[in-house]
């Protein structure tokens, strides 16, 4: 099989070598059987729309339009655009915009996960298909950027991430707030009764404040730092805010350097190094970043033909202490990130601890922008080196015979009383079965119990939807609990908290030991040893795995069947298994 994907592969790369080496719209002529007539009908439809042979010299920059009435947060999508079409045109290249899918998290069912790939497919095709010369990929909400990025990986052109921004915060009775970190709060105080319909609605308007995405640290915000930790944006394109001047200036420096990677032939193979990861997971575990972040960081390396090494990452996280003060992990919101300096601010704290040789977007190494950024400032939100928010880094690898194959905790945005807990699981066998008894008076539940919820895995829900955030049983709320242990093979939105260990793999529904877990078993948690223990017996696991054989779902048609035939599991990105490069070739860090 691998040797004939292999001779498939040359095929390709013979058939459309010589297309490949010419430049702008002589790249990838169609196959009508004669190039040159390929040539003349594509500048004979192209001229229909306008331009001029002067114009069709230059080198083309495709543009990923996002935009999408579905999706809020790419709302700046159209000035976005504009200022980065404006840039090539300063550079002297020709920009051509495009479409593709656009993801929203709150607009996607089953999950936005569960269209990620799709995304990233859609975004490797069309740059493969459509004659550029680079391409400015146009990102924000949660799965976007890392399907970008994905789909760019495998497709090998010059690529820059563009983000859209942070949305602003609002005002509710004077307090200030932003999605979705207190949304979940006061979803929290409704739930427990604290506040009424009334309150509920009124926070409601004000919790989004303008288009863009999250305010807080989470997905969104935290695939924002990756990429600039990446080497993938230009120096500060990860935290102006989507509605302002900066973020417009973002886009045309974006699209200038567009042109001159091009030019350059800075493909992205040369950016998204082993070193680059390296950079990058010390930058997610600094910021208190998504747990979602590992997910798509194992996916973006995989396309790479490289590993991410999650006892290496447990081992980075002892070192890197948590030094941004951005809820959930800490108080501010993105924009107070952007006024504090950015990523410029970070990485200077960040600089003995990362690989400075790394190449970047811009031609320049990441140490070489960090001194082009120059000294900093007075600030309050990137805490120094020495006086972090949190003494280790925001996630932490736990592993043991429920999790053979790992699972993570967001330990900066958990209860220190509860890292280190034994006790009486409680579960909920999917979805369905916890929405249908979590509410329940007669719900046999306490404080010290574990909630335990299955079957919300990759395959399992399909997706791994972001249901791992279980609620508080409403009466523990109503009694004043504000947090619990909960255990899930599902994830959590960034923007969320508590003491919730996620990802466990291999999940419920291929057989993982979580399927197996009943109600009034007994379950150790302890963060300090990255253990996370399930107390039975070697022999009555197998004897429940015996008595209950699980048969992992099936689809007979369509994305869903693809899906659930070649998602990988958490440790491996959740990407299709023929998406990753056939070859790994190095693990990250390289160092481990």
């Amino acid at each position: 099989m691998a040797d004939t994907k292999k001779q498939d592969r040359q095929a390709d790369a013979a058939a459309n070598a010589t297309s490949n080496d010419k430049t702008g719209l002589r790249r990838g002529l169609t196959n009508y059987g004669d190039n040159g007539f390929s040539l003349f009908l594509r500048k004979a439809f192209i001229k229909g729309a306008g331009f001029t042979d002067r114009a069709l010299d230059r080198p083309v920059v495709g543009i990923v339009n996002t935009g999408s009435a579905f999706n809020p947060c790419h709302g700046n999508a159209p000035q976005l655009i504009e200022a980065v079409k404006r840039g090539v045109m300063l550079a002297g290249g020709l920009p051509m915009d495009f479409p593709t899918i656009s993801i929203h998290e709150s607009f996607s069912a089953p999950t936005s996960m569960y269209l990620r790939n799709l995304m990233s497919m859609d975004t490797e095709e069309m740059l493969r298909a459509q004659p550029m010369d680079a391409v400015v990929l146009i990102g924000g909400c949660d799965k976007t950027v890392p399907a970008q990025l994905m789909g760019a990986a495998s497709a090998g052109l010059p690529a820059i991430q563009l983000i859209t921004g942070s949305m602003l915060t609002g005002s509710h009775r004077s307090e200030r707030v932003g999605a979705c970190t207190d949304c979940r709060r006061y979803w929290g105080r409704f739930r427990a009764e604290e506040i009424d319909a009334t309150e509920i609605d009124d926070v409601n308007n004000q919790l989004v404040a303008s288009v863009g995405t999250c305010s807080v640290m989470g997905t969104a915000s935290t695939m924002a730092c990756i990429a600039e930790a990446l080497g993938m944006t230009v120096p500060g394109g990860a935290s102006p805010p989507a509605v302002t001047a900066d973020r417009m200036r973002i886009a045309e420096r974006t699209g200038e350097q567009a042109v001159h990677i091009a030019r350059a032939r800075l493909t992205i193979d040369k950016i998204l190094t082993p070193e680059a990861f390296e950079n990058a997971m010390r930058v997610l575990l600094a910021i208190g970043g998504s747990t979602n972040g590992i997910i798509h960081l194992a996916a973006i390396a995989g396309r790479c033909g490289l590993e991410i090494d999650m006892k290496a990452l447990d081992r980075m996280g002892r070192e890197t202490p948590v030094l941004v003060d951005l809820k959930p992990s800490g108080q501010h919101y993105m924009e107070d990130f952007h006024h504090a300096g950015g990523m410029a601010t970070l990485l200077r704290e960040l600089k003995p601890l990362l690989n400075l040789d790394a190449l970047t977007a811009t031609g320049r190494t990441l140490g070489e922008e960090i001194e082009r950024a120059g000294g900093g400032f007075a600030q309050d939100v990137v805490k120094p080196f020495d006086q972090p928010i949190f003494p280790q880094g925001g996630i932490a690898v736990l592993e043991g015979n429920l999790a053979p194959g790992g699972a993570i905790i967001k330990q900066s945005a958990a209860d220190p009383t509860l890292m280190e807990h034994t006790g009486r699981a409680v579960v909920f066998e999917n979805a369905e079965d916890m929405a249908n008894r979590i509410d329940r008076d007669d719900l046999d539940v306490t404080a010290d119990d574990i909630l335990v919820l299955k079957n919300i895995g990759p395959k399992g829900a399909p997706g791994m939807p972001e249901a791992g955030y279980i609620p508080i049983p409403r009466k523990l709320a109503r009694a004043g609990a504000k947090d619990i242990v909960r255990i899930s093979d599902g994830r959590m939105s960034g923007t969320a908290f508590g003491t919730i260990v996620l990802h466990v793999t291999p999940e419920a529904a291929v057989g993982g030991p979580l399927a197996y877990v009943k109600t009034g078993d007994r379950i150790r948690l302890s963060v300090a040893e990255r253990k996370l223990e399930w107390l039975v017996s070697e022999a009555e696991l197998a004897e429940r795995a015996r008595a209950q054989p699980v048969t992992a779902p099936t689809a007979g048609r369509g994305y869903r069947k693809l899906f659930l035939e070649t998602v990988t599991q958490a440790d491996q990105g959740v990407d299709f298994d023929f998406l990753r490069a056939e070859e790994v070739t190095a693990k990250v860090p390289r160092s481990s």
